[in-house]
């Protein structure tokens, strides 16, 4: 009888060194997973950095050489065509001259690099809306044409421009009188805090911008209804017609738009209008296996030279574990 209880206890402790050493190695193997998870994180947030970059030194470049060749900036030149995905193994053929294989190529591992340069002058700018510590009438005006056009209520104009002036107002004291004051934007996603509901600020998305310094609108690239705000006196049809005239010919000059829109009643104001930018605005994409990072950066051209204001970069997707 005591022998069976021997071999019984035997027995129990083999299943249960058995259960205790599939336990530690299934840890184990949970722990090795993870290392290399984290570790391919790590290495194509690394790859995805150096690869954004380089797009960004690229659109620099692009803008740098447009500057070369001076004059007018419009929406037929280079650094306006966009780039469509393509395989970043392409140009890494192309560079070397080799001939690209795809057949057995690993599409999940593949690279996808896609982007744009988008004229921020070619927007209404909320900068413009303060000028020597007041509302700039002419700019208020423009945006009061841009509400109405997009059918937005004017209260929401009314109280943000007053938070903007407010928030103009104390970044001009100290720090103690300006605690309980709204802060100067810094991009149009601020503007939720100045008194734009989430609706009004998704509709004005595409036609306003925040930039350091008082701009005018590029007749060249903007589109027609900040062409039908900044203008006075010009309604959607002509903008219309003036978007489609200056696809076939640019303007180099006011007067070249003057002679393009064809409305004597209708004065471009050097002011409030030009021909040429200096901000704008890289969007670069990176599809890289499961992950897809989207780089957003505003760039400021001043002759040759054209420098970074900021970056924002997003992930849109991923498969991969999140670092903390």
């Amino acid at each position: 009888m005591q022998a069976t209880r021997q071999r019984g206890a035997a027995i129990l402790m083999a299943m249960l060194t058995v259960v205790l050493v599939a336990t530690l190695a299934s840890a184990m193997l949970w722990q090795q997973w993870r290392g290399v998870e984290v570790e391919s994180a790590q290495r194509t947030r690394v790859q995805v950095a150096w690869i954004l970059t380089g797009a960004l030194d690229w659109a620099r470049l692009i803008l740098r050489e447009d500057a070369r060749q001076g004059g007018a900036d419009y929406l037929s030149e280079t650094w306006a065509v966009p780039l469509a995905p393509a395989r970043l193994s392409t140009f890494l053929a192309a560079e070397g001259g080799q001939a690209l294989v795809t057949d057995d190529y690993d599409t999940a591992q593949a690279a996808f690099l896609s982007g744009q340069i988008d004229d921020l002058q070619a927007r209404l700018n909320v900068t413009n809306l303060i000028n020597n510590g007041k509302l700039d009438e002419p700019s208020l005006a423009a945006w009061q044409r841009l509400f109405n056009h997009l059918n937005l209520p004017d209260t929401e104009l009314q109280t943000f421009t007053q938070a903007l002036l407010r928030a103009q107002d104390a970044s001009t004291q100290s720090p103690a009188g300006s605690a309980l004051q709204p802060l100067l934007p810094q991009a149009t996603a601020d503007l939720w805090w100045l008194g734009l509901s989430e609706h009004s600020l998704q509709v004005l998305q595409p036609f306003i911008t925040v930039l350091p310094v008082r701009t005018p609108v590029n007749l060249n690239t903007a589109p027609a209804e900040v062409l039908l705000a900044s203008v006075p006196g010009l309604d959607m049809a002509s903008a219309q017609a003036l978007v489609q005239a200056r696809a076939s010919r640019h303007m180099d000059t006011l007067m070249d738009a003057d002679q393009l829109l064809g409305k004597p009643e209708i004065h471009f104001d050097s002011d409030a209008q030009g021909v040429a930018s200096r901000f704008f605005q890289v969007t670069g994409r990176l599809r890289m296996g499961d992950v897809t990072v989207q780089e957003m950066s505003v760039l400021q051209r001043d002759g040759m030279q054209v420098k970074t204001l900021n970056r924002t970069r997003q992930r849109l997707t991923s498969a991969v574990p999140t670092l903390q």
